[in-house]
């Protein structure tokens, strides 16, 4: 049937479309899905937000491809989600290391900072994600419940992004990272509002300083929580139902593996 609405397709068009969006993309959901599903690129809009765009997606399906094989996380795959994040928008960096390449998922040889915010060292970044990869293969095998995966989820994205181990494309792969834990165990996956945007950076910041995770994961919960009910207020008329009014946090542990 051709009139039958491909929702996974559509919640992938979301996820592309916000996750670029607060990295700067201008394209409307509309355009992301005409982009994606029809090839048009919109008119009036700069060639790399389309770029970006596209990468996005890619990288998205290379994620739930891997997560729906059970691919075992490593370094090399963090790397290769951040490598096709940026593979026609990335730059290169002169470091006194020598030449990094953004479009080969190289790690960062030298310091950065955020809106106001400093990461880690880049001495530590490969350690720190190499650790960081072990802790969640560790949790994947021992996350039972939903809560406990969504949780894990929320976590391994605060944490990448935290690390910040490259030089772009950072926020990108931390939440390609969530979705291919979701991904893993079948859940639905998450998407952060573009509306959301300071909000995000926000809970970010505070969980860091105030050395926190619950105010990170909170917010998650939230951004979950609203694209699940998003999710069944197209369905409501099929299924005669109406959202649920629980809310539910999922705060866990009070920090993070690391931060």
């Amino acid at each position: 049937m051709h009139d039958v609405i491909d929702y996974d397709k559509f919640n992938q068009f979301s996820i592309v479309h916000h996750s670029s969006g607060i990295e700067g993309s201008t394209l409307t959901e509309n355009e992301t899905r005409l982009l994606l599903e029809e090839g048009i690129t919109p008119k009036g809009k700069p060639l790399e937000h389309s770029l970006m765009v596209k990468d996005h997606y890619d990288a998205l399906l290379f994620v739930l491809d891997a997560a729906r094989k059970k691919t075992p996380l490593t370094v090399n795959f963090i790397q290769s989600i951040n490598a096709r994040v940026m593979k026609h928008t990335g730059g290169l960096y002169n470091t006194i290391f020598g030449e990094i390449d953004a479009t080969k998922g190289m790690f960062r040889k030298g310091n950065v900072s955020a809106g106001g915010s400093y990461f880690v060292n880049y001495d530590k970044v490969e350690r720190y994600t190499s650790e960081l990869v072990d802790k969640i293969n560790k949790e994947l095998i021992s996350a039972i419940t939903i809560e406990e995966q969504l949780h894990l989820s929320f976590i391994a994205h605060f944490d990448l992004i935290s690390i910040h181990p490259f030089y772009d494309g950072n926020g990108r792969a931390s939440r390609l990272l969530m979705n291919y834990i979701q991904c893993y165990y079948g859940l639905p996956l998450a998407i952060v509002y573009q509306e959301d945007k300071v909000d995000y950076y926000d809970a970010l910041q505070a969980a860091r300083k105030q050395e926190d995770i619950s105010i990170f994961t909170g917010f998650m919960t939230e951004q979950y929580k609203k694209f699940l009910l998003n999710e069944m207020q197209q369905f409501r008329r099929d299924i005669g139902t109406e959202p649920s009014k629980k809310n539910n946090r999922i705060d866990g542990k009070g920090f993070s593996f690391f931060f």
